[in-house]
């Protein structure tokens, strides 16, 4: 098996053991992503290639002391271009930003460069994180892993197809609206939104009303997206909500027993969500999958009124997004650079008053209450990662979404992504694991909702249903065998996946 194949895990086993050196695990990545990236786009701002190749060789020399910075040494690792890395630039994808190259890392970087991993670059993402469809002006598209002409979701599109296309051994991404889920789903990878406060984010511009976007892992397997996790998680003073744990729990065995767990499918909530045809079935028989470990699958219902959760929703977004597009238009010409979809946000914002914020922060308070209600009876909540498939590259976003019941307008430009609300407005911890594919070869995910903090529940029930699911979860992208050939040396590495 090629380096680049393995697993995370597999891989920091093997550079420990010194089965093989990070120069190998180096080279090998820098080969693969100049064979594959160009199709694809998901890797920006490569580093100067000679310069990664000492940093492997001073890890190598680490090693030969004795001495490992955790369980990411050696490990190439990009950085998604929303969180800032020293001497590395962070453009948000904005034009705005192409020159911005920050002095020091951001939390997330800190952490896992303290971990050992070795920054290579950064992953694509839409301008300023917005919308879930990976493109900018500032590096251009990043294209699905199963199918370049289509979407790769977003806004962690890059980091995605990146895992997918063995471009990296695991992934940081972070998610507001569904930013992690979504892209995992489109390109058959775990994506995991952790508890809010899970994962600190710093530097902030807020560190008091900004708690709907996270920063979280993504993987080919969920071990590798819970050892990740614990590189990322525990508290940290800059981000006074953070939750006071370490991650060393993310690091034990994640096997259990999930006989009995009553898992409550909300599907397209009555009628409520449209969904393109084929997903419901798609995500019904991944719920077969965990209903052969033992779990109880019962259709469940919200228990309160969507549109009602949308609304407030839609109030909290426009206050936190126009915050953060905010500085930018201090300057009135640099409207002109920033993408309609933003000014959107900041212009719906304008006018908006504390008292509305308020009455959408009581109504948000009754839905996280109404989701306490339901994990009295259920121990997980299961929905669609997105109620389309991924569509074509060349759209800006989904105007309509034709399901069973007919075509339904989008009267906004995330709408369609309305399914990933849930989990975000209550702050609870979510994954998206592969559920299956169309008869086109595009791949879907079904969420696994965990309660109040219960982020190491989500990964053990995320790992039983792996292990059942491995027809899917180990289905490759259609074109990676011919794109192998030319990129993967004979060279086999010495411990399987």
């Amino acid at each position: 098996m090629h380096i680049t194949e393995l697993t995370a895990n597999a891989l920091s086993r093997a550079i420990h053991a010194r089965q093989i050196s990070c120069r190998e695990v180096m080279q090998a990545y820098l080969t693969r992503i100049e064979a594959v990236n160009p199709a694809f786009n998901a890797i920006v701002n490569l580093q100067d290639g000679d310069d990664l190749l000492r940093q492997a060789d001073a890890r190598d020399a680490q090693l030969a002391r004795g001495e490992s910075m955790g369980w990411m040494h050696g490990m190439p690792q990009a950085i998604k271009d929303l969180a800032n890395t020293a001497g590395i630039a962070t453009t948000l994808g904005s034009p705005l930003m192409r020159q911005f190259v920050p002095k020091e890392d951001g939390l997330l970087a800190r952490r896992m460069k303290a971990a050992g991993c070795i920054v290579i670059g950064k992953t694509n993402t839409p301008e300023f994180g917005l919308g879930s469809h990976t493109f900018n002006e500032v590096f251009g598209m990043t294209r699905n892993a199963y199918d370049p002409s289509k979407s790769a979701g977003g806004s962690s599109g890059g980091a995605a197809v990146a895992l997918a296309q063995r471009l990296l051994p695991v992934a940081d991404g972070s998610d507001f609206m569904g930013s992690l889920r979504n892209p995992a789903a489109w390109n058959n990878v775990f994506g995991l939104r952790p508890s809010q406060g899970r994962v600190p984010m710093a530097p902030a511009q807020d560190v008091w009303v900004s708690q709907l976007g996270t920063e979280g892992p993504m993987g080919r397997t969920v071990r590798d997206v819970a050892l990740l996790l614990s590189v990322q998680a525990g508290y940290d003073a800059t981000a006074p909500l953070s939750i006071a744990q370490d991650g060393h729990q993310f690091t034990v065995s994640l096997d259990f027993d999930p006989t009995g767990l009553r898992i409550g499918w909300l599907a397209d909530l009555d009628g409520y969500l449209p969904m393109e045809t084929g997903i419901l079935p798609v995500c019904e028989q991944a719920l077969d999958r965990l209903q052969g470990l033992g779990c109880v699958v019962e259709r469940a219902a919200l228990g309160l009124a969507p549109d009602t959760v949308w609304q407030a929703w839609l109030v909290w977004r426009r206050a936190l997004v126009a915050s953060r597009i905010a500085p930018f238009l201090l300057n009135a010409k640099n409207r002109e650079h920033i993408k309609p979809e933003a000014l959107w946000e900041y212009d719906q914002a304008q006018g908006l008053s504390g008292t509305q914020l308020l009455g959408a922060s009581a109504q948000r308070t009754a839905f996280y209450q109404q989701m306490l209600s339901l994990f009295t009876r259920y121990d997980y909540l299961a929905l669609p990662t997105a109620q389309v498939w991924p569509f074509e590259a060349s759209r800006r976003w989904p105007q309509s979404i034709t399901s069973a019941a007919g075509n339904v307008a989008m009267d906004t430009y995330h709408r369609w992504m309305e399914v990933v609300i849930y989990a975000t407005f209550a702050g609870l911890p979510c994954i998206s694991v592969p559920a299956g594919f169309n008869a086109a070869g595009l791949p879907m995910g079904l969420q696994i909702i965990g309660g109040p903090q219960a982020d190491f529940a989500v990964l053990q029930l995320a790992n039983a249903y792996e292990q059942v699911a491995q027809e899917v979860s180990q289905r490759l992208p259609g074109n990676r065998d011919a794109i192998c050939a030319t990129s993967c040396s004979p060279r086999p590495a010495p411990r399987p996946c």
